[in-house]
């Protein structure tokens, strides 16, 4: 994850190069925030995702290369009209011409630090911290401008977790799961949830092949508000092949239903067996949507790290 330090010394502080950084994405993005390209002249070292977003990527670094070092902009993608997919979302790129004058911070990064950013109208001024709190930012809203301070970690390698509902308990797993090493992609079938930020709106009928994009590593909690919806998702993920994790609220009595359904409909043993339900750690019994959230995140940090 901290590859591109090496990039930065080696490339671009010896020839002209471009640095392309996922700011924020929401939904089902190739890649989440921190994630990093570099363009030097024809050469690429790393990747955002490939595909239409990496092309519009690359036309803006060497755009940006006609420009003078320092020289940055935020430029913002509807994943769903450019890439065709059918789970949306967006990604939120800062865009910049590296100054080879301006790499000082160099020295001072390493894995598990912070780095602070600061966006100027000459430059990104950067220093090194151990202090410092990661900053939570928006693919949607405002971009950020001249001005602005954030703050990331190091070489911090965050699990994607694809999280299926925007009621309470999904709300409050999504507050907490922010300051630790996950990358939400949340989802929802129902409108009037799409001013929180973080949620993409899908439709129903296309809300299970939000799946089947999700990497091998992730983890995948499902607690949408229809029971049906639940049963199609379990599915989906189970029957769709390696994956970290499938967790599913409800209670044993729910656990039972699913089994036997799951097995009317010829869902093989051995997948059955990773269905995670309830969900959440041995022995935490309360009902309040944020007992509930830190007691599946804990669930999930116990996972073997990706």
């Amino acid at each position: 994850m901290s590859e591109w330090l090496t990039w930065m010394r080696d490339v671009a502080a010896r020839a002209p190069a471009a640095l392309v950084s996922v700011l924020a994405s929401e939904g089902s993005a190739p890649r989440g925030a921190g994630t990093r390209m570099l363009v030097n002249g024809d050469r690429l070292f790393g990747t955002i995702g490939g595909g239409q977003l990496e092309h519009r990527a690359i036309e803006q670094a060497h755009a940006i290369l006609a420009l003078p070092p320092g020289s940055w902009r935020v430029q913002d993608y509807p994943l769903g009209p450019l890439l065709g997919q059918c789970c949306g979302g967006r990604v939120r790129l800062l865009v910049e011409h590296v100054d080879p004058a301006a790499l000082d911070w160099l020295a001072d990064a390493a894995e598990e630090r912070i780095l602070v950013s600061t966006l100027t109208p000459h430059g990104i001024l950067r220093h090194v911290s151990a202090q410092a709190a990661p900053t939570a930012l928006s693919a949607r809203g405002d971009r950020p401008r001249e001005g602005m301070t954030f703050a990331e970690m190091i070489g911090q390698r965050r699990r994607p977790l694809y999280l299926f509902g925007a009621g309470h308990v999904g709300q409050a797993i999504a507050r907490h799961a922010q300051p630790l090493p996950f990358r939400l992609a949340w989802f929802d079938t129902r409108p009037l949830f799409e001013t929180i930020d973080g949620v993409a709106i899908v439709p129903e009928d296309a809300i299970t092949q939000c799946v089947g994009e999700a990497p091998d590593d992730a983890a995948m909690l499902i607690l949408t508000h229809d029971h049906a919806l639940d049963y199609r998702l379990t599915r989906a993920a189970l029957e769709r092949g390696p994956i970290a994790f499938v967790g599913l609220i409800g209670s044993q009595t729910k656990r039972a239903r699913f089994h036997s359904r799951l097995e009317r409909d010829g869902v093989a043993q051995d997948a059955r067996a990773r269905l995670t339900c309830p969900i959440g750690l041995a022995g935490v019994t309360g009902k309040e949507p944020d007992v509930i959230a830190i007691a599946a995140l804990a669930q999930l940090l116990q996972l073997e790290r990706p």
